[in-house]
């Protein structure tokens, strides 16, 4: 798996990216209830793609969102869908980008997870960006043994397996405080707080 290869995956997929994403609401609702996004907070949206998760954000009147994603396509589409002031989208590396002095107080992962390689580096990283205290959340809208599967048929030079929940808290321990673990039929979602 190399990031070119996703970069340019991504980028030919972006045009019809939000017709072949379900959204259901019940659990992208449960999922930001997991990741303690609420009002007034500071939103860190991970492989963001053309911005699904932000009207869920704007609802919860959160105080600004950064949204990233390493497709230029994808981030192009996104900036024309929610010109919103509240929302800043930046095309970039997430595992390489300058950490702010301002940190944030959840940052959210959503479908994205298999096209990182490195998934210990990848939970490291995003701990320099959350305050202590601060949320991590990796989620799937579909259940693991479904995600794989589509994987292992359509994108496996772009995409790996799906680690079990308790693979991933694991990774989480070092620094995150493991609150939300949840793999079943329909969703997958671990959520961490950041040790103070």
């Amino acid at each position: 798996m190399k990031k070119e290869s996703i970069i340019a995956f991504f980028d030919r997929m972006a045009k019809d990216w939000d017709d072949r994403q379900p959204r259901d609401e019940k659990k992208l609702n449960f999922i930001l209830d997991c990741g303690k996004v609420v009002k007034n907070a500071a939103i860190l949206d991970v492989a963001c793609g053309t911005g699904i998760l932000v009207p869920y954000y704007l609802q919860r009147n959160v105080k600004k969102v950064t949204a990233v994603d390493i497709s230029s396509e994808m981030i192009k589409i996104a900036r024309s869908k929610y010109p919103n002031a509240k929302v800043e989208f930046i095309n970039a590396d997430i595992e390489a980008m300058p950490v702010p002095p301002e940190k944030y107080d959840a940052c959210i992962i959503y479908n994205a997870l298999p096209h990182f390689i490195n998934y210990a580096f990848l939970i490291s990283r995003l701990s320099l960006f959350l305050k202590p205290g601060g949320c991590l959340t990796v989620a799937h809208g579909l259940s693991r043994r479904e995600l794989n599967s589509h994987h292992a048929g359509k994108a496996p030079d772009i995409s790996q397996e799906l680690i079990s929940e308790n693979e991933l808290s694991r990774l989480f321990e070092p620094y995150f405080k493991v609150t939300k673990m949840v793999s079943d039929d329909e969703k997958y979602v671990v959520s961490g707080q950041r040790y103070k």
